[in-house]
């Protein structure tokens, strides 16, 4: 799986960004046919609460999966956008095996 991780409006530390890398090859044991990943991290509004923005946007083979969260950090933020992912991921295996 390849991943990009783009960082907008500020400059992502090590630290989260081997966060975001460990959370996103987790959706491999829902999925064998990810090919690509790409995450979004937005600062928004610097002063303000839930100001951390994350896009996960996923391909997979049959379909692309996609979520957007703000929340008050970073990791919050991924952690509800893969969950959102986990969820259309096991949809979509759930559509195809009935197509069979």
């Amino acid at each position: 799986m390849e991943l990009t991780i783009q960082s907008v409006n500020f400059d992502a530390t090590e630290q989260l960004k081997a966060f975001t890398e460990k959370k996103v090859k987790k959706l491999q044991r829902f999925s064998d046919d990810i090919i690509q990943a790409e995450v979004i991290l937005k600062v928004i509004k610097p002063e303000s609460a839930k100001n951390k923005d994350a896009a996960i946007k996923i391909n997979i083979k049959q379909k692309d999966a996609f979520a957007n969260k703000t929340a008050d950090t970073f990791e919050e933020a991924i952690d509800l956008c893969i969950m959102a992912i986990e969820k259309q991921i096991i949809k979509t295996k759930e559509k195809t095996k009935e197509n069979f």
